[in-house]
């Protein structure tokens, strides 16, 4: 596989990641202030999971020379 499939492959994997997470934010949102210790844990993970898909994006980007 090429570095060009390797990162849309990444990024079809981050991307399934990253809504997932959003939805459970959104989720532990609704169920406040139940398991409101949890906030920090997700909200990392979230934003970690966003950090890394814009990342392998930009990769793409620059291989294609966008």
């Amino acid at each position: 596989m090429d570095e060009i499939e390797a990162i849309k492959a990444e990024i079809k994997r981050l991307n399934s990641q990253a809504n997932r997470l959003k939805m459970d934010l959104h989720d532990l949102a609704e169920d406040l202030p139940i398991n409101w210790e949890g906030i920090p844990d997700l909200a990392e993970q979230t934003h970690t999971t966003y950090r890394d898909l814009n990342a392998a994006k930009a990769r793409l980007a620059a291989l294609n020379g966008d």
